[in-house]
């Protein structure tokens, strides 16, 4: 059993992909050929944004909006404390603060309430200036950005969605990536969308931000190649990662996107009432980046995991520790605790999903569950 199925999914597609490879191959195009502006096109399309700006990988499409807004010294940047390590990497690489807010226990997503009491502490105190807030759509559902964006046009903040995982993810009829004042999202493998390697994007309706993006991921490049306006850097997408996306891209709008809320679905009717499943608010759609569960507690979760891991299962702990527990991050100020981050890095358990998962795996998985639940109830 694999925990995200690149394999079967390359089977599925093997006609498609090696076919879009050998045209790469063929024209030997492999940097900032067709198929990375074509890719752009769709996926801005998809989103509902006038600009998308590919990259060499989700990390550095974070670090080119840092860029893009002079995030520098002196300024505060709010990032969930439950997130992977990049989210508040880039803010400290700009050489800016991250200033760590909580989640809610439920959805995983950002807690617009620890987020404003964050904020208030930073001005109260008076030493940094807020700047922006970075909100991570985690796992696949986007965050609460209604009540986010009150709060961000309120303290008169940038917002930044950092939708890797919510790609394809929805709230009404609104796609994931066009909530923030710009947007980006990763095609690290196991992303929702994914490519062979590492990618990234950026999504902006702003055009000016769209020409200082385009040319900082090419070494601050002007008008021709060796005309160069500004310091940048190299993080163009290649060719044939572009061309394995566009494939990969069809196949995600037309039955992946489906097929994996069907095993999130029958997940949640055969676990509910033995663990806590993950929850979908009322007006919102998942892509499922992860399905996590939780546990009473540290000890039941890493029982589990080692069952779980006996009989072939795979599983993940998204995420072990909080951010502001991170020895790189030592030293910074606490304006906000995190009681519930700190909880659900205790309890969260990943479970293996994908859109090529079979059903007697998925019971399989269940049954497992259910076994130690019930070894475990006196």
């Amino acid at each position: 059993m694999q925990f995200r199925d690149l394999k079967a999914q390359y089977q599925a597609l093997k006609k498609d992909i090696d076919k879009a490879i050998f045209e790469v191959v063929t024209d030997c195009n492999f940097i900032s050929g067709k198929q990375v502006e074509e890719l752009e096109k769709e996926l801005a399309d998809y989103t509902g944004m006038k600009h998308c700006i590919t990259c060499a990988n989700g990390t550095d499409a974070l670090s080119m909006m840092m860029m893009a807004w002079n995030i520098k010294a002196g300024d505060a940047v709010f990032v969930p404390d439950f997130t992977f390590f990049s989210s508040g990497e880039i803010v400290s690489f700009a050489g800016a603060t991250p200033v760590f807010y909580d989640v809610c226990r439920d959805t995983f997503n950002a807690d617009a309430q620890s987020l404003e009491r964050a904020i208030e502490a930073v001005r109260k105190e008076g030493k940094l200036i807020p700047k922006a807030i970075v909100v991570v759509d985690l796992f696949g559902q986007p965050a609460d950005y209604p009540n986010l964006r009150k709060i961000a046009d309120k303290y008169d903040l940038l917002l930044l969605e950092d939708g890797a995982q919510g790609f394809g993810g929805m709230i009404a009829e609104r796609r994931a990536c066009s909530f923030g004042d710009a947007a980006t999202t990763s095609f690290f493998p196991a992303k929702p969308l994914g490519c062979y390697g590492d990618g990234g994007a950026v999504f902006t309706n702003d055009d000016d931000t769209a020409d200082y993006l385009r040319s900082i991921r090419i070494h601050g490049k002007g008008d021709f190649k060796y005309d160069n306006v500004r310091i940048g850097w190299n993080s163009r997408l290649d060719t044939l990662q572009a061309a394995v996306l566009k494939v990969k891209f069809k196949a995600l709008i037309d039955y992946e996107l489906t097929a994996i809320n069907r095993v999130a679905n029958m997940y949640n009717v055969s676990l509910n009432g033995i663990v806590t499943t993950p929850t979908v608010k009322e007006g919102f759609y998942s892509s499922w980046a992860q399905y996590t569960i939780q546990l009473p507690d540290k000890k039941t979760r890493d029982e589990l995991q080692s069952v779980l891991r006996a009989e072939d299962i795979p599983s993940m702990i998204y995420y072990p520790k909080p951010m502001h527990k991170q020895l790189a991050f030592s030293g910074l100020n606490i304006y906000e605790e995190c009681p519930v981050t700190v909880a659900l890095c205790d309890t969260v358990l990943s479970l293996p999903i994908h859109p090529y998962m079979e059903e007697k795996d998925i019971e399989k998985v269940c049954q497992c569950i259910k076994d130690v639940n019930n070894k475990s109830t006196p």
